[in-house]
């Protein structure tokens, strides 16, 4: 592979194209980022500043009144999530998360603002060997659409990461007390599903393969 510090820019638009890219299909916009981009810095900072700018660009276009009639859904997905409540040192359980604030003291090229900015509907993320969803949430705030139906017409992104589906490191367990911004957690190995029905309701659900039973749908 190419050092990103030495390589020209086509040569990382390419090795760029492996971890980012975006689709549409029926009514959502798909888009793929690598979070990795973030945590390997001795490789130089091309690769992040490109995948951001990229990603900028992308979201103008999704979120444009035109396609955003199309195709109402933006969902995000990549490999590290921005919050989780597990109990060991990976960078989620900590306030500013590399791949949320940006990076470390500049806090240039984080995803929040960014994803919150352009109207994200949901993002998916793994890494944590666990399955934890959050309320709707912005910079650690709460913004359920309402006390009776939280998911309906959120203020912010809903995050689900879901990365239980199976690891020889065996499973990721949680911190003792849950924190007031997550709403369902399971250490459980299982997988999620999701069904986009229209372009008014998103149906999502996690499957305990533990207990054998389909659960915590919202």
């Amino acid at each position: 592979v190419t050092s990103v510090t030495t390589g020209t820019d086509s040569q990382c638009q390419e090795i760029l194209r492996v971890f980012e890219y975006s689709f549409n299909m029926g009514p959502i916009h798909f888009i793929s980022l690598s979070t990795e981009v973030y945590y390997y810095l001795d490789y130089g900072i091309k690769m992040l500043v490109k995948q951001f700018d990229w990603l900028e660009k992308d979201l103008q276009e999704a979120s444009s009144p035109k396609n955003r009639t199309l195709r109402p859904w933006i969902i995000v997905y990549g490999h590290r999530p921005m919050y989780c409540s597990n109990d060991n040192k990976d960078d989620c359980v900590y306030y500013e998360t590399l791949t949320r604030i940006g990076l470390p003291f500049l806090k240039w090229f984080g995803l929040e603002d960014l994803l919150y900015q352009h109207g994200v509907d949901l993002e998916i993320w793994a890494h944590e060997h666990s399955y934890e969803r959050l309320w709707p949430l912005y910079n650690y705030k709460v913004y359920n659409g309402s006390y009776e139906e939280p998911y309906r017409n959120p203020g912010a992104p809903v995050h689900v990461t879901t990365g239980s589906a199976g690891c020889q490191e065996n499973h990721d367990m949680f911190k003792k007390q849950q924190p007031s911004w997550s709403a369902l957690r399971s250490d459980d190995y299982g997988y999620s599903r999701l069904k986009v029905h229209n372009q008014t309701h998103l149906f999502m659900d996690y499957v305990s393969i533990d207990k054998g039973f389909v659960g915590f749908s919202k």
